[in-house]
Parts: C-alpha cells; sequence; structure tokens
C-alpha cells in the first residue's frame, strides 16, 4: 500500500471507518493507541481526522480490528451503525447485549454491502413506500385491519393467500431483508434509516411458515413505526407485565395481512361444502393453513377469532397431543414454497452483474457473500445458471439507458 493512497483519502472519513471498526470489536481508544504504539490522544486525534494516519499503522490497526486494509481505503458507502439505533431504544443487560450485537452488526454489514454494490453498478433498489400510518389512539383489531387491507390493494394481492411474500417485499417494495442464523427464540431484527430504507434479518432456522409471519410481523413495524429499531424475540412478552400496543399490533396485522377475512372465510366455507354434513375436518385445517403458508396454530387462532371455530380449539388439539409435523407428512403436503437464500435477490444480481463486468473482483465478491474464494467461485455458477440470462442483460442495458430516446 502505497502512501499515495492513503493521501487521496478523506482523512475524516477514514478516521469514522476507524472509529466505527474498533468500536464493533470492543475496543478502547487506548487499546487501539497500544497496537500502534501512539498515545491514546493521537488515537483520538486519528479517528477525527485531524492527524493522518500512516500506511503502517493502518495495517497493524486493520489487523487488530479482525478487517482487511481494503475495507478501509476502497471508496465505500458510511452508514450510521445500527447499534446506536437499538441502545437508544432497548435497555439491555450484559449478557443479551453480548447475544444480540453480533446479528446487529451482521444485518449492518450486510445492508452497507447492499449500498456499495447498487453504488458501483448505479443501479439503487427500487422503493416503493407508503407514507407512514398512523395509528395513534385506533383499536388494535380496526387498525392492524385497515393497513392490511389498504396495503393489499396497494401492492394488488388481492384476498387470497401471498405464497412469495419475500420477493414481494424485496422487490415490489423494496425492503432489504436477509436470512440469518439465530439463536432459536430470536426471530426478527428490524432498522431504518434515510440513507437504507427498511432494512430486516429472518431467521434462517425456522421453519417458512414462522419466517413468513416475521417478515409481516416486522413489515408492520415499518408500516407504522418506521423509524423505532426492533428485535424480536420469543420471551418478549414476559418482559412485560402488558405487551407493547406497538407488538400486539405487529401480531395482529400479520394475522389480517396473511390470511384476509374475505378471503379465508370464502375458502372455509367451500371446505365445509364438500363434506354432506357441512363439517371442517382436521384435514381441512392442514390443508388450509398450507394453503395460506401459516401454521396450523396461527390458522386456529384466527379461525377462533372469526368464531369459525369454537374458542379453545387449539389448547383441545394440542391437549389430545397433536403433532404438526407428523401430520404435514401423512398428509403429503409439500413445502412451503420458499427462497431460503441468505442474500436478497437484487442484491445476488447486482453483485453477479459487477463481477462479470470486472466492476468487482473475486476476493471482494467473495467479502459480498462472506465466504472464502473457491466457495465465491461455486457461488457465482450457480447465478449465472439460476438468473435468467435476459434479466442480467436487461440490467446491463438499463443502467445507462434513456428510456425517453425509445424509438419505436
Amino acid at each position: 500500500m502505497t502512501t499515495n493512497i492513503l493521501d487521496n483519502i478523506d482523512p475524516r472519513t477514514l478516521g469514522e471507518l476507524l472509529e466505527q471498526a474498533r468500536k464493533k470489536c470492543g475496543m478502547t481508544q487506548a487499546d487501539a493507541a497500544k497496537v500502534i504504539d501512539v498515545s491514546r490522544t493521537t488515537m483520538v486525534a486519528i479517528e477525527k481526522g485531524e492527524r493522518r494516519i500512516k500506511s503502517t499503522e493502518l495495517t497493524q490497526l486493520a489487523r487488530a480490528y479482525g478487517r482487511s486494509v481494503s475495507d478501509f481505503v476502497r471508496p465505500r458507502p458510511i452508514v450510521e451503525p445500527f447499534e446506536v439505533q437499538f441502545r437508544a431504544v432497548y435497555q439491555r443487560s450484559e449478557e443479551e447485549e453480548a447475544e444480540i450485537k453480533p446479528f446487529i452488526l451482521q444485518l449492518e454489514e450486510l445492508c452497507q454491502n447492499y449500498l456499495e454494490l447498487e453504488k458501483i453498478m448505479d443501479a439503487p433498489l427500487p422503493q416503493n413506500y407508503p407514507l407512514e400510518y398512523k395509528v395513534t389512539n385506533m383499536p388494535i383489531k380496526a387498525a392492524a385491519e385497515s393497513i392490511a387491507v389498504a396495503e393489499r390493494q396497494r401492492l394488488g394481492l388481492g384476498d387470497g393467500p401471498i405464497p412469495r411474500l419475500r420477493d414481494i417485499l424485496e422487490q415490489d417494495v423494496g425492503l432489504r431483508i436477509f436470512y440469518l442464523k439465530m439463536p432459536q427464540k430470536y426471530s426478527e431484527v428490524y432498522s431504518y434509516n434515510e440513507q437504507l430504507g427498511g432494512c430486516m434479518a429472518i431467521n434462517a432456522l425456522h421453519p417458512e411458515d414462522r419466517r413468513r409471519w416475521s417478515m409481516a410481523h416486522g413489515y408492520l413495524h415499518f408500516l407504522a413505526h418506521r423509524r423505532k429499531p426492533e428485535f424480536h424475540f420469543d420471551e418478549l412478552d414476559k418482559q412485560y407485565q402488558r405487551v407493547p400496543e406497538s407488538e400486539q399490533l405487529a401480531e395482529t396485522f400479520s394475522r389480517y395481512f396473511l390470511m384476509p377475512t374475505s378471503g379465508l372465510l370464502k375458502r372455509f366455507h367451500d371446505m365445509c361444502r364438500t363434506h354432506s354434513e357441512f363439517k371442517f375436518t382436521p384435514t381441512n385445517l392442514f390443508t388450509l393453513a398450507h394453503y395460506y403458508g401459516v401454521s396450523v396454530q396461527a390458522l386456529v387462532r384466527r379461525l377462533e377469532e372469526m368464531e369459525l371455530l369454537r374458542s379453545g380449539t387449539w389448547n383441545k388439539l394440542k391437549d389430545r397431543g397433536l403433532k404438526v409435523r407428523t401430520v404435514q407428512k401423512e398428509l403429503g403436503l409439500e413445502e412451503i414454497p420458499q427462497r431460503p437464500d441468505i442474500m436478497p435477490l437484487h442484491y445476488q444480481r447486482l453483485a453477479i452483474e459487477a463481477l462479470d463486468r470486472g466492476l468487482i473482483t473475486e476476493g471482494r465478491f467473495a467479502d459480498f457473500f462472506n465466504v472464502d474464494r473457491l466457495e465465491a467461485r461455486c457461488i457465482a455458477e450457480k447465478l449465472r445458471e439460476k438468473l435468467p440470462e435476459d434479466s442480467s442483460a436487461m440490467l446491463q442495458e438499463t443502467i445507462d439507458f434513456d428510456l425517453r430516446q425509445m424509438q419505436e
């Protein structure tokens, strides 16, 4: 690395990147100062951009922070640290902090990579965001159903199931959705800022019906509590004597959004009519849950709420020893359609296009997917086969093409 490279970099920008990297690995300014054998005040000056860092110092700090030098010297958008947003909203114990922080940082890193790819390809993620819905002083059920109906109409979803929920939220709305492997108790992470828009991490280890529920849950926070970050986990209700209204709204919205009243009512009656005694059997229940892409429990609760099943039906089924996954296999129900990729589709397209056009190196492509170069080559080949050739060509053609100049 030559001194000229550092001379051409804004020291304030470089200092900010160094500060973020230091904080992410839990080092103090005094710790960092010892790494490069300077005083803490000198380290402060480096991070403020008041003192240019030497190439040897940058190499030492990058190694100490577990980063490559290229992370600091290549042009890269700087994003507001997600951890700052979460710290302002949630009070956590040291144990909770240690467990949660890695996933917040991982989501931040992936979103920053996404933004970098957009800038490299000059192809920003199209955003089709509605205005934030106002729900203050509104009854929870009425507000949830109103928002669910409005969003279904806005996105042209009718009143049937939503089989491609992730694709719709990513491509039709413009959210950044990543699937990350998290502890079982965690469902979803949501964050928003003006630079990135809405960002979500969904637990990749959960079954698809639960991931879909988590996406719908996070989508409500985007729609109604846009600037409030959220880390959703199973024990959330145990932390409060009363579950916050924002969480009640998100759960209720998920029911109405994934299982709209009009469509569900019609489907329920159609199934009952297939029996001479007009009944709704356990087989019907499992088939209907699969049709809507929700858990059997979620469907039963919804049908109880609509007074189509008696209150307490789910508890009685559990008492009888119902084994949901076993019954699903016995009925031969196929897996719910899903795309369990870690990265969003647009992210993948931008990355392979940038690689094939020589705009990024194979090493940088590997970094974007957080894998080694050997695995990166396999991913690249799979993407070239998986993504339609015409969509790749279309992306390349439309980057600089002016539609106003199109000839008949």
